[in-house]
């Protein structure tokens, strides 16, 4: 976007007439391997993709402080053993998060803490429902007692298996033995504004019945619709899946209230044990490149078509030490190695590093470019707040806007994100390149990787 004060634009025109946002996309990164790359280096590669938000299953300090001024956002879990600890007492709560978590913000950006993972359904005597609900209820305390409820929301993963069944969709209930902690559950969500996380897997439902379930249905593709009773027509057994999700919540009584869907985990497996004919890399690659594809189009589903899903891919690394099944260590996108499983495109149009794909390659520039840095817009900085800081880095800043003009090498990609961090790193280079000269009201962002990208290069000093 072109700056205002150098055309006869309006501001106000520019306002009514907002850039089209694309979805992030979010990846799951677990660590159950011996042979996995530093985390360090993990946020190096994710910052040259597409990938803005990473889930993790813990508070490892170590990933903590990696992804620390990366621009990516992270989701921080309580592992299943320790939510009876924190549902005591909100003390002990606070505990937690001021040992686990408190220490990296707001370097780190936490944006929800996963308390338990599939914790109603996974098999175990010493799992009680009540402490889950209790230790959701002591998090969101301790962040509210230190004013930041708003950043960092509270809930909890589940599978699939907290429905009573998945079709039809419209029909769908959560089981009866789970519901009042799902009502509690809900109306926890409802009330704080938190999504409701469901790990969704057609690969599963494809394995156990290949003879009833058409392959293209569960891989996303464009199938021969299934019907719902009450119109609803769906294409594609994940949309089925998330409306499954939507009706249980509004059968508790919450249809009236927002309760945000988020996919927090859907993948497809590039192998599994030799009975296992759907995990083949052909179908991985397929899934989760339809996957991908749909995180970033702001669709919705067929009962809620302007409700859009976000998600959260699963997953980034095969891992090698992981529990169960041949598929569930073969997962992952990459391998331990950094090597791609198979060739999905995680590359953007504007990108941190440019969008290079491969993963050597992308850390071994990254080390080359040595102490150089560069000043971006934050992801997702609110429209408004890029347009006042590209006005003014292309007026009383200084800035020669040029290269973001029509004709400018750095004109494409034609967002008003991109125009913003090419002023921003102008100005940062201009004044000396203090920190204090890429903060922009909070919008900016010092990265060590180089933003330039095709023949737009951006300035350093």
């Amino acid at each position: 976007m072109v700056p205002t004060q150098l055309l006869a634009l309006p501001l106000l025109l520019l306002l009514l007439c907002p850039f089209p946002r694309v979805s992030a996309v979010g990846i799951n990164y677990g660590t159950l391997g011996n042979n996995l790359p530093p985390p360090k280096k993990v946020a190096q590669l994710l910052q040259s993709t597409l990938i803005e938000k990473v889930k993790i299953y813990d508070t490892n300090p170590e990933i903590l402080e990696a992804f620390s001024n990366t621009g990516i956002d992270l989701i921080v879990a309580v592992e299943n053993y320790h939510v009876s600890n924190i549902s005591r007492d909100s003390s002990t709560a606070d505990e937690w998060f001021a040992t686990r978590v408190l220490p990296f913000i707001p370097a780190t950006s936490i944006v929800a803490i996963a308390v338990g993972n599939e914790y109603l359904t996974t098999d175990g005597d010493q799992l009680d429902p009540k402490e889950l609900v209790q230790a959701i209820q002591n998090l969101h305390a301790v962040l509210v007692s230190r004013g930041l409820d708003r950043k960092i929301k509270v809930t909890t993963p589940h599978s699939m298996a907290v429905l009573a069944s998945s079709f039809p969709p419209s029909a769908s209930t959560f089981a009866t033995n789970l519901m009042p902690t799902m009502t509690d559950i809900v109306g926890f969500l409802a009330d704080t504004g938190a999504p409701f996380m469901v790990n969704a897997y057609p690969y599963f439902a494809y394995r156990d019945n290949p003879g009833k379930i058409d392959l293209e249905y569960a891989l996303l593709g464009n199938a021969t619709g299934v019907r719902d009773p009450k119109g609803y027509v769906y294409n594609n057994m994940l949309d089925a899946q998330i409306d499954a999700v939507r009706s249980a919540i509004s059968a508790l009584g919450f249809g009236n209230r927002t309760v945000e869907i988020m996919l927090s985990e859907s993948g497809w497996p590039s192998k599994g044990d030799t009975s296992d004919h759907a995990a083949t890399p052909e179908h991985a690659k397929t899934y989760n490149t339809r996957l991908i594809e749909r995180a970033q189009s702001n669709k919705g589903t067929p009962m809620k078509p302007k409700d859009k899903v976000e998600v959260f891919v699963f997953a980034l690394f095969n891992e090698n030490k992981k529990n169960g099944g041949v598929s569930e260590r073969n997962f992952g996108i990459f391998n331990g190695d950094g090597s791609k499983v198979y060739e999905v495109d995680l590359s953007c149009q504007f990108c941190s590093s440019g969008g290079t794909v491969g993963f050597g390659e992308k850390l071994s520039n990254a080390a080359a470019r040595g102490p150089s840095v560069w000043c971006v817009a934050k992801p997702h900085t609110d429209d408004k707040v890029l347009q006042a800081v590209l006005d003014f880095c292309c007026g009383p800043g200084g800035v020669d806007c040029r290269e973001i003009y029509d004709s400018g090498d750095c004109f494409q990609p034609n967002k008003l994100h991109a125009h913003a961090s090419y002023a921003m790193n102008a100005y940062y280079q201009m004044h000396g390149r203090n920190y204090w000269n890429c903060d922009f009201k909070g919008s900016g962002l010092v990265t060590f990787s180089d933003p330039s990208y095709g023949t737009c290069r951006y300035p350093q000093q």
